[in-house]
């Protein structure tokens, strides 16, 4: 009998210098889950930081990601006394330790329609190429038709879901029964965690079932 192989997913989160174009990359966190014929899996999670040049960089996007307080380039900067963590890699080490990551994944995020945006541009200018699903798994959208299934089939959710866009992805991932993360909100790891429990949730993965 032939056995097939479920397609690889790749929870990615991203740390940028802003919102702007031409925006770069300074954190990065993706966990890879591979499946086997049988329905196992295995996973995969990487986390670093990645050296920045900060000629063009967004003061405010800097902050929003808490750049000066935990980038090690960063905290060297602001004068902070540096402490163990991931080390920083060059653009080129990142591009191609992120293509790995991504190649023939389908890629699970949080809009993750910006994350894979900047990464192209990285991949690009460092000799890489895009190499995931083209087809994006964005949970806040998958979110709504879950829970909106939810109530048509009478299963109690949380009545506060708005009619029509947009959706605030914490409010909807606090409906779904999953609370996104405290300290660890606006970090890659920390997001790229919040994602695949919340998928899991979504798709009835069997880890989830486990957690609760």
């Amino acid at each position: 009998m032939e056995t097939t192989t479920r397609q690889p997913i790749c929870a990615l989160d991203l740390e940028t210098d802003g919102l702007h174009p031409g925006r770069r990359i300074w954190e990065y966190a993706a966990i890879r889950r591979d499946y086997d014929e049988i329905g196992g899996w295995t996973e995969t999670t990487t986390h670093a930081f990645v050296a920045l040049d900060l000629r063009n960089s967004d003061p405010f996007g800097l902050k929003v990601g808490a750049y000066w307080d935990r980038h090690p380039m960063g905290r060297k900067i602001s004068g902070a006394p540096a402490v163990p963590g991931p080390g920083v890699q060059s653009k080129h080490e990142a591009a191609g330790e992120l293509m790995r990551l991504t190649f023939g994944a389908a890629i699970v995020g949080v809009n993750p329609a910006f994350d894979t945006s900047t990464l192209s541009g990285l991949l690009r200018a460092e000799g890489y190429i895009e190499a995931w699903d083209h087809h994006l798994v964005d949970l806040p959208p998958m979110a709504v038709g879950w829970l909106n299934a939810r109530h048509a089939a009478g299963i109690h959710c949380d009545p506060r879901l708005p009619a029509r866009p947009p959706w605030k992805s914490d409010g909807l991932s606090y409906m779904c029964g999953v609370n996104p993360p405290t300290d660890g909100r606006h970090t890659a790891l920390g997001d790229a965690r919040w994602a695949l429990d919340w998928y899991d949730v979504l798709v009835d993965h069997p880890r989830a079932e486990a957690a609760r």
